[in-house]
């Protein structure tokens, strides 16, 4: 029998506010990256969970009506399942949290914990891929098993594919490179600039770059950049030409160019629409 998973992830905008409802008899973890999401859980009870943690909620008796509220931008990860599926899928004895004990599964539980630095990078890749609809199903049950398997395993078994990973203070040079990279985008540093920036050498940069976010540098940087091109032509306050020139092209032309070749369309056929 094929295990209902369900998996979503988003990015929450400053100042927002997103209604939740955590049905009962499902096992549900939520990733909060980078910033701080705060868990209103009624009028007289409220959590917060901290940038790079994770809760894993359960309650048998009742829906739970959340609301999450952000001040500033956060990557959000929601995961859940039935809770007697999430045993099917796990040998008796191998589990480490408490939602596998019996005991449990007629009582409430919550948890929170720290997402280890195997996971946090493949919680990374969801925001850094876009797939096209016929693998998007695929890709997501996939990335949900991982996930699950990343959660729930052993410390001591679980490796990063990539070794620089296994350092906590190369993560946190990686994150900061990334944000030097968005913050300079129309006019960003060579790779060799950057990784001496963040006191890196080059190939660790792009080894553990990649294993995060999902690209390189450079191509992570293109996708931003083109993504935000798309926000400013939707708006319609710049020509293309101008949005061109604000993305540090210094010819139109190539940016049509790498915008068609992500999209399918050209800028001027999009604001056409």
């Amino acid at each position: 029998m094929e295990t209902n998973i369900r998996l979503q992830w988003q990015e929450l905008e400053e100042s927002s506010v997103l209604p939740l409802v955590l049905e009962s008899k499902q096992v549900h973890i939520l990733f909060g990256l980078e910033e701080a999401i705060l868990f209103s859980f009624g009028p007289h009870y409220s959590r917060s969970l901290n940038p790079n943690k994770v809760f894993m909620i359960f309650n048998p008796e009742k829906n739970l009506e959340v609301e999450l509220h952000v001040k500033t931008k956060v990557k959000l990860i929601y995961l859940n399942l039935e809770l007697k599926h999430l045993h099917e899928l796990f040998v008796p004895g191998s589990q480490q949290a408490p939602v596998f004990n019996p005991e449990n599964s007629n009582h409430k539980f919550y948890e929170e914990k720290d997402i280890p630095s195997e996971l946090y990078f493949v919680l990374n890749q969801l925001f850094a891929r876009q797939m096209a609809p016929n693998a998007e199903r695929l890709y997501r049950k996939a990335k949900a098993y991982e996930i699950l398997s990343l959660f729930f395993s052993e410390p001591e078994a679980s490796k990063a594919n990539c070794p620089f990973l296994n350092n906590e203070n190369v993560i946190l040079k990686v994150k900061q490179a990334k944000e030097y990279l968005l913050a300079n985008y129309n006019d960003p540093p060579q790779i060799h600039d950057l990784a001496l920036k963040v006191g890196l050498n080059e190939f660790q940069l792009k080894s553990a770059f990649k294993e995060i976010y999902g690209n390189s540098p450079y191509q992570y940087l293109l996708d931003h950049k083109l993504n935000l091109s798309r926000t400013y032509l939707l708006s319609g306050k710049l020509q293309v030409n101008e949005v061109a020139y604000k993305m540090g092209y210094s010819n139109p032309s190539h940016y049509i160019e790498a915008f068609k070749k992500k999209y399918g369309i050209t800028p001027k056929k999009l604001i056409s629409k």
